[in-house]
């Protein structure tokens, strides 16, 4: 009995009518605007987008049948007139009223042409809906190319998300097609002027394969540029530099074919005449099936293409919602990939038969093709003979360098070359400065490329040990001299030695490599810290050899120097030439060296005031 009573007890369980979403179109039209679309002009792009795909649509039927698209503008309002497919009543509360639907799926209009479903321009069904961003009312006329004596069918709808259907004499539209009407909403006015429309069609529509026209203006500009015959290669280089000056304002070095048809690529890459930073994301004009997608696609060549704009025509790649830019999928990535390897053989190209051209190209754009040739063994040895690097014996290839020197020696930072560039080019050791973007890396790589070709990275002991050592007794000789200023330097990490080398005109040099700096780094930060961080710190005490001032003995200031009878003197004088060595080498400067520049300059000055001669 209780449980009867427990079971009558429960609520019913008997299944609820489902609901459905209710749209605040004032609301969508907001998000569109401000988070989906980056500006109100898009509105002609979708408009343009319907037309060109209601044409498809017919003609997949009736080849034949004519393919026209007219736009007519005054101030506050825009019609634009297409002979495609048009819509029927059923099309238009299916199509028109239901926010997501597109025409373009296997459903509704498009049963029958899944075929050519790839010659659709439209992907997302909200291309009208974007309309409402710069009007406050839209009206479409329209009259179906599929039904014999189809009525005309008239749909009028406004900003608040109402709108009605009512059936027009077959006079409201005598030919199958559509016409759609805007009253532009206050404020945006603009948008709909004559001259503004006449400037977004030639923009967005400009390689449509139909008759497009704002007025008697006509629209469309074809074959594109890059599909032109000219009456010579230079011709033909003249005009797409002109191409390129009114699409991106400014002249290119070259122009590079795009033609990749697995790809369903046309088009154009232009050479930018200034260098610019890899880390720049490079932007390019993409059109799809002939409407401008985007001006501002950034996924479209490799990393290492920086150095080039494209604009291109494709019909293989997948655009996101707001149909603004392209979506990374497999088919983008295998477009990318394609076009690098079009712009590669360019370059091989290049190298190969015009290397004036080349060479033009290398002065601004090196860095890029640096880029390129770290993973791309093929091109770094292509580039071998052209690719510029500072070096002790001047601008060289690496080509040139490794057939002058048994060993290529380089280091990994401007800092290191500057310490040593001087030293080791009067010794005869030929240094490759690797510190600038990608050199170190394309200079170990050179073995790979160019088998029994030595490489080694110029470490302090390299360079030290290329130095002539001072004779035993000489060097016994100038012992005292010698403790008095390694006394001086013990505190700032750094050792002093004695050699002989060229030029005269060099006192002395400072050398060091990376473990010592970070050691000494350490050490600093270990004097700093408190107890707990001091112990951390200390606990990482490494054995890296520390800094060294190597002293010249031929030089004429040093045996001056190593005279001197006062100890104080000498450490003054010591400290001064451990600051000018740092300064040569171009070293920054911890507060320590600066602390100790000007404390040797004031003793100096001091000295020289007091008339004192040292002796």
């Amino acid at each position: 009995m209780d449980s009867q009573t427990s079971k009558s007890s429960q609520p019913s369980q008997s299944p609820q009518p489902p609901h459905t979403f209710q749209v605040d179109l004032r609301g969508l039209v907001d998000l569109l605007s401000h988070h989906l679309y980056s500006s109100p002009k898009v509105y002609l792009r979708e408009l343009l987008q319907n037309a060109v795909d209601a044409i498809t649509a017919r003609r997949a039927e009736q080849p034949d049948a004519p393919a026209r698209v007219r736009l007519y503008a005054e101030t506050g309002a825009l019609r634009v007139e297409d002979t495609g497919v048009g819509l029927t009543e059923a099309d238009v509360h299916t199509l028109l009223a239901t926010i997501g639907r597109s025409s373009k799926r296997t459903d509704g209009i498009a049963d029958g042409i899944q075929e050519v479903r790839s010659d659709f321009l439209g992907q997302f069904g909200i291309g009208l809906l974007a309309c409402f961003v710069v009007a406050e009312r839209i009206r479409v006329v329209s009259r179906s190319a599929r039904t014999p004596d189809a009525a005309v069918v008239e749909w009028t709808a406004s900003d608040d998300g109402s709108y009605t259907v009512r059936t027009l004499p077959q006079e409201a539209r005598p030919e199958p097609g559509t016409t759609v009407h805007l009253v532009a909403r206050a404020g945006a006015g603009e948008w709909l002027a004559p001259e503004r429309v006449l400037t977004l069609a030639r923009d967005f529509g400009s390689l449509l394969p139909y008759d497009v026209r704002v007025g008697d203006e006509a629209v469309t500009d074809l074959p594109a540029p890059w599909d032109r015959s000219y009456p010579s290669p230079a011709n033909r280089r003249v005009a797409l530099a002109r191409h390129c000056h009114e699409l991106f304002g400014f002249t290119p070095l070259d122009s590079i074919e795009l033609n990749v048809p697995l790809a369903g690529i046309r088009g154009v890459a232009y050479v930018l005449p200034s260098a610019v930073s890899p880390a720049q994301r490079a932007t390019h004009r993409v059109h799809l099936k002939g409407m401008l997608l985007t001006e501002r696609a950034e996924q479209l060549l490799p990393d290492w293409a920086f150095f080039v704009r494209c604009v291109l025509d494709t019909d293989s790649l997948r655009p996101t919602a707001s149909r603004e830019s392209l979506y990374e999928d497999e088919t983008l990535a295998a477009v990318r990939e394609a076009l690098g390897t079009r712009i590669r053989s360019w370059l091989t190209g290049l190298a190969a038969g015009d290397p004036e051209r080349l060479a033009a190209f290398l002065s601004v754009h090196h860095l890029g093709v640096k880029s390129l040739a770290r993973h791309d063994k093929e091109m770094l040895r292509t580039m071998l003979p052209w690719l510029p690097f500072e070096t002790t014996d001047g601008q060289l290839s690496l080509e040139e360098f490794a057939q002058r020197h048994p060993v290529v020696h380089f280091t990994r930072t401007v800092e290191e070359y500057r310490q040593v560039a001087p030293i080791a080019s009067a010794q005869g050791v030929g240094v490759i400065n690797g510190g600038y973007t990608y050199d170190s890396e394309l200079v170990e790589a050179l073995p790979s490329v160019r088998p029994g070709t030595v490489v080694a990275e110029l470490d302090a002991d390299t360079v030290t040990a290329h130095l002539d050592a001072v004779d035993p007794a000489e060097e016994l000789a100038l012992s005292g001299f010698l403790a008095a200023a390694r006394a001086k330097l013990d505190p700032l990490g750094c050792d002093v030695v004695l050699r002989a080398f060229h030029p005269l005109s060099v006192p002395a040099l400072h050398l060091d490599d990376r473990a010592a700096r970070h050691e000494q780094a350490r050490a600093e930060a270990e004097e700093q810290a408190d107890d707990l961080w001091a112990g951390i710190l200390g606990s990482l005490r490494g054995s890296a050899p520390r800094a060294r001032l190597v002293l010249n003995h031929l030089s004429p200031l040093i045996r001056r120097i190593s005279s001197l009878g006062d100890p104080e003197l000498i450490g003054t004088a010591t400290e001064s030439l451990y600051g000018q060595a740092l300064l040569m080498a171009q070293r920054p400067l911890r507060p320590a060296d600066t602390a100790l520049l000007n404390r040797a300059f004031i003793g100096l000055l001091e000295w020289a005031t007091h008339g004192e001669d040292g002796n």
